[in-house]
């Protein structure tokens, strides 16, 4: 930490400029200090015993959990700072669970959490990353409310709702899909001035035809993961109305055949129809360019028309609007393994559809390193509020470890 605390004192400066007093600055600094620190809890207690003459417990209690800054404006200054070391192709919507023991939390429930892999108690937190090859960053936060909180809800549960003023989560905050959230980060962070046309995200919202129609009508393409049961209609089905009769209402057009599944698209369309595709080196010793090992597999690519209700209503006459469908269907594998759907044009090389729908990996590399070296999921307050502030600072701490890196890495480093 000695090494780098002028570096780090320049970039806290920068990135807490909107702090409206001199000691929300100085205990911000502190807490960002105490979440770079080794140390295996990055909670208040054990940090302010690790940081000496400045571990002030109540202090940075009192910075994180009631200090009134808006963590909003953090996260502006700090999206400003990484757009220009980034240069994203893409903006990253993605959720992480954080497990809670207690049912006193602000938004904590039994949902289910991939961080997990099942229904537990926790909280969920929706984040949008600025991403490109050679880095990433976590620059916007959502804490998810689910149905049980939102006393609107015919799901409310008594207790929890009792429990909204003590965790200070503002009257007008109520139950808002994931995948809602992610479309309201990406106007937020367009508020800021940062626009990135293309969002790429998992299933878990590309299954949502609303949250594609969102990014859409925002100007934003998209390469979104999918289930395989998403249904959708080859790109050849054409509509067929059957003759009128002249009498009552005349006929509708409509597709002859009932829509499949993707994966019975890509089934259909057969392993010949799978390519062999690199789209990057990964961090293990290998035989690629770098001395890493290749990432590799084989796709397939299909244009197709998405199916289902939500996709009917959306679309102006009888024809489903065409897209791109791409799978992974490793040689070793009997089925495809994975689906995407995306808007890109017609024209779009099969490297670039891959490689962008692989993008993702990088905000799994991004909660791994604030999980586990930064304390994201440590924070022990139980407020709206602080659960805010906290992930907001763990984000600042994470682009100070991502410029660090990408100012010492050789040219020729694999990404990382």
């Amino acid at each position: 930490m000695a090494a780098v605390r002028g570096e780090l004192e320049a970039f806290a400066a920068e990135v807490f400029e909107p702090f409206a007093r001199k000691d929300q600055r100085r205990w911000g600094q502190v807490y960002l200090r105490g979440l770079l620190t080794d140390g295996r809890r990055k909670s208040i207690e054990p940090m302010a015993a690790r940081l000496g003459e400045d571990g002030n417990r109540q202090a940075l209690a009192n910075f994180i959990t009631t200090s009134p800054w808006d963590a909003a404006h953090i996260r502006a200054q700090l999206t400003w700072r990484m757009e220009a070391v980034t240069r994203p192709k893409a903006l990253v919507f993605d959720d992480t669970g954080f497990l809670k023991d207690g049912s006193a939390s602000a938004c904590v429930s039994r949902q289910y959490t991939g961080t997990a892999g099942k229904v537990t108690n926790c909280q969920v937190g929706v984040s949008l990353h600025l991403a490109s090859d050679h880095s990433s960053a976590a620059v916007n936060w959502r804490l998810f409310l689910p149905e049980a909180w939102d006393p609107a809800s015919p799901k409310a549960d008594p207790g929890k709702v009792a429990r909204r003023g003590a965790c200070g989560i503002p009257p007008d905050v109520g139950h808002v899909e994931k995948w809602q959230l992610a479309l309201d980060m990406a106007d937020e962070t367009r508020s800021w001035g940062v626009d990135v046309p293309l969002a790429i995200a998992d299933a878990g919202y590309g299954d949502a035809a609303a949250f594609r129609h969102g990014l859409q009508a925002r100007g934003m393409n998209y390469v979104v993961g999918i289930s395989s049961t998403l249904s959708a209609q080859p790109e050849a089905a054409a509509v067929v109305a059957e003759p009128y009769s002249g009498t009552g209402r005349p006929p509708v057009a409509k597709y002859p055949d009932p829509a499949r599944s993707v994966k019975e698209l890509v089934i259909a369309a057969g392993r010949k129809a799978a390519r062999p595709v690199q789209w990057r080196e990964g961090s293990r010793p290998g035989t690629g360019r770098s001395g890493f090992r290749r990432m590799y597999s084989r796709f397939v690519a299909l244009r197709i028309r998405p199916a289902g209700r939500g996709i009917r209503q959306a679309t102006d006459g009888p024809e489903l609007p065409v897209c791109w469908l791409l799978a992974e269907w490793p040689a070793s594998e009997s089925e495809p393994v994975q689906f995407w759907l995306s808007d890109l044009p017609e024209d779009t090389p099969l490297t670039t559809l891959v490689r962008l729908a692989k993008l993702r990996w990088r905000i799994e590399h991004d909660y791994r390193e604030m999980k586990q070296a930064l304390g994201l999921a440590h924070f022990e307050g139980r407020t709206w509020g602080g659960w805010h502030h906290h992930v907001t600072l763990v984000s600042v701490a994470h682009a100070f470890c991502t410029l660090q890196r990408l100012a010492r890495a050789p040219k020729d480093a694999a990404p990382a």
